[in-house]
C-alpha cells in the first residue's frame, strides 16, 4: 500500500505543479525519478537514461511528423484566412439564433480537418464572441461550445480524424484512422447531441433569468500577459498574438477554404484503401526498417500523406494571400516542438512508473476488475491515466506502452476486433482528460478571458461527462455486436 500511495502522490504532485505552470520537461523526469527513489527497485541513472529517455524518444520518433505537419497545416489555415472564412460562412448561414450550433460546427470542421484545438481557439474566438453577443447568450457558455466542437467528437470519435488521439492506437492494434466507423459515428452523435442539448438548455435558463451576454472586453490585445504565460506554460507557441501577420485583404471563398480539409479526409481514406494495397511493402520486414509490418505503419503513413498533400493545396490555392510563406512554415514547425516534447515527457514518466514492481500489482488489479472483457480493461486503464496526467495523448500512450500487448492478447482470446479496441481506446482518451489542469482547457479559458469558476462546469459536462456516457454506450455496443 505504501508503494501505491507514493505513485498516487507523485501523480498529484505532477498535476499540481503542471497546473501552477512548471514545465513538464523538468517535472516529468523529476517526479518519476523521485517516486522511483522513494519506492526503490530502480537505479536512478539507469531509470532516467534507459527507461525515461528511451520511451520519450520512441514517442517522438513515432509521432513527430504528425505534430509538425499538423502545426504547419493549422498555421497556414490561420495565415491564409481559411479558418476565418469557414467560421464566417457557417455563422452567416445558420444565423445568430443558432450561435451555439455555429460555434460547435466551426470548431468541429476545423479540428476534423487537422487544425489543432489551440489554433482553433484563437481563430474562432472573435466570431464566437460576435455571435454570442448578437444572440445575447451569456459569454460564460462560450468555452463549453468551443470545447464541444474541438475536444470531443472530432478528436476521438469520428472515423478518419487526423488527431493524434486517433493515431496513437494504430501501431498497437494494426488499425487505421477509419477503424470501426459505425461505432465512431454513434459515439460522435451522442457527444454532439447531448452536448448541444445541455448548452442550449443552459442558454434558455439564462435567458429566462434575464441574463444576457454581459459586459466583457472581447478584443485580444497584442500582449495579453495571462494568455501568453498560460499558453507557453503548456507548450504552445502564441507569438502570433504579438507578431501575427496581418489578415489577408480578401478572405478565400468558402469552397477553397474547405478544400484542404476535404483533402485531408479523402487522402487519408484513399491511401489506406487504394494506395497501400498496391505497394510492395516486403522491405519492412528487414532489420533496417525495424522488422515490422505494413499493418503497424499504414495508418501513420496515411495521415502523414494526407496532411502533406493538404499543405501543398493550401499553399497553391492561397499563394497570393500568404504574405510570408517561409515565416508561416517556420512558425508552424517551431510550434510543434514543445508540445510533442511535453507529451513525450509524460510518456517517459509513465514508463518509469510502469517499470516499478508495484505497477504490476496495479495492472493486475485493474484487469481483475475488468474481468475477461478487453474493452472494459482498456477503457479503465486509459480513462484513469488520461485523467491523472491531464493529457489524452500522454495518458493513452502510457497505458498502451505498458499494457498494449496485454490488451491485444485479451482481445485476440476473446475474439474482439482490433478495430473496436482502437475506437474504444480513442474515445476513452477523451473521457476524463479535461480536468482543470489540462493545458487546452487553461488556454481556452484564457483566450476567452474567463475563469474556471465562470465556465469550467460546462466544459466538464460537454467534454468529460458526456464523452464518458458515449464511452459506456460504445463499450456495450462493441461487446454485443463487435466492430462496425
Amino acid at each position: 500500500m505504501f508503494d501505491i500511495a507514493v505513485i498516487l502522490v507523485a501523480l498529484a504532485v505532477l498535476m499540481y505543479l503542471a497546473f501552477r505552470g512548471f514545465t513538464l520537461l523538468i517535472l516529468a523526469p523529476a517526479v518519476a525519478l523521485g517516486a522511483a527513489l522513494v519506492v526503490g527497485g530502480l537505479p536512478i541513472l539507469g531509470a532516467y537514461t534507459q527507461i525515461f529517455m528511451a520511451s520519450t524518444g520512441d514517442f517522438i520518433v513515432a509521432f513527430f511528423p504528425l505534430f509538425m505537419l499538423g502545426a504547419i497545416f493549422g498555421k497556414l489555415m490561420d495565415d491564409t484566412g481559411s479558418a476565418k472564412a469557414l467560421a464566417r460562412t457557417v455563422s452567416a448561414t445558420l444565423g445568430p439564433r443558432q450561435a451555439i450550433l455555429s460555434v460547435v460546427l466551426c470548431c468541429a470542421v476545423l479540428t476534423y480537418g487537422g487544425v489543432s484545438a489551440f489554433v482553433v481557439a484563437f481563430a474562432i474566438f472573435p466570431v464566437a464572441a460576435a455571435l454570442f453577443r448578437e444572440a445575447d447568450i451569456p459569454k460564460r457558455l462560450m468555452p463549453g461550445a468551443m470545447a464541444l466542437g474541438a475536444f470531443t467528437l472530432t478528436m476521438s470519435a469520428l472515423p478518419g480524424s487526423p488527431a493524434i488521439q486517433n493515431a496513437i492506437p494504430m501501431p498497437f492494434f494494426g488499425t487505421t484512422a477509419f477503424a470501426a466507423p459505425g461505432l465512431g459515428i454513434i459515439a460522435a452523435a451522442i457527444m454532439a447531441g447531448l452536448g448541444l442539448v445541455w448548452l442550449n438548455r443552459r442558454a434558455a435558463r439564462a435567458r429566462a433569468a434575464g441574463e444576457g451576454y454581459g459586459e466583457h472586453v472581447d478584443a485580444l490585445p497584442a500582449k495579453d500577459v495571462v494568455t501568453r504565460e498560460r499558453a507557453q506554460e503548456k507548450g504552445f507557441d502564441i507569438a502570433e498574438l504579438a507578431d501575427r501577420p496581418a489578415e489577408p485583404d480578401v478572405l478565400p471563398p468558402f469552397a477553397l477554404a474547405l478544400l484542404p480539409i476535404v483533402v485531408v479526409i479523402v487522402t487519408n481514406f484513399v491511401f489506406v484503401e487504394v494506395v497501400v494495397p498496391r505497394m510492395d511493402t516486403t522491405f519492412l520486414a528487414e532489420p533496417l526498417f525495424g522488422s515490422t509490418t505494413i499493418e503497424a505503419v499504414r495508418g501513420l503513413w496515411a495521415v502523414i500523406a494526407a496532411l502533406f498533400l493538404a499543405i501543398l493545396v493550401l499553399i497553391a490555392g492561397n499563394w497570393g494571400r500568404l504574405r510570408d510563406l517561409r515565416a508561416s512554415l517556420d512558425s508552424g514547425a517551431d510550434a510543434s516542438v514543445l508540445p510533442i516534447f511535453n507529451t513525450a515527457s509524460l510518456v517517459g514518466f509513465g514508463a518509469v512508473i510502469a517499470a516499478m514492481p508495484v505497477f504490476g500489482m496495479i495492472s493486475e488489479a485493474a484487469l481483475w476488475i475488468a474481468g475477461d472483457n478487453p474493452l472494459v480493461a482498456v477503457s479503465t486503464a486509459i480513462v484513469a491515466l488520461c485523467g491523472m496526467t491531464g493529457s489524452a495523448s500522454g495518458g493513452m500512450s502510457i497505458a498502451l506502452e505498458a499494457l498494449g500487448p496485454t490488451f491485444v492478447a485479451m482481445a485476440t482470446e476473446a475474439g474482439v476486433a482490433m478495430e473496436a479496441m482502437h475506437r474504444v481506446t480513442a474515445v476513452a482518451s477523451g473521457a476524463l482528460d479535461v480536468l482543470p489542469h489540462n493545458g487546452a482547457v487553461i488556454t481556452l479559458l484564457a483566450v476567452c478571458k474567463l475563469t474556471h469558476r465562470e465556465s469550467y462546469g460546462d466544459v466538464f459536462v460537454v467534454a468529460a461527462i458526456i464523452p464518458m456516457l458515449a464511452l459506456v454506450v460504445l463499450v456495450l455496443l462493441a461487446s454485443l455486436f463487435g466492430a462496425f
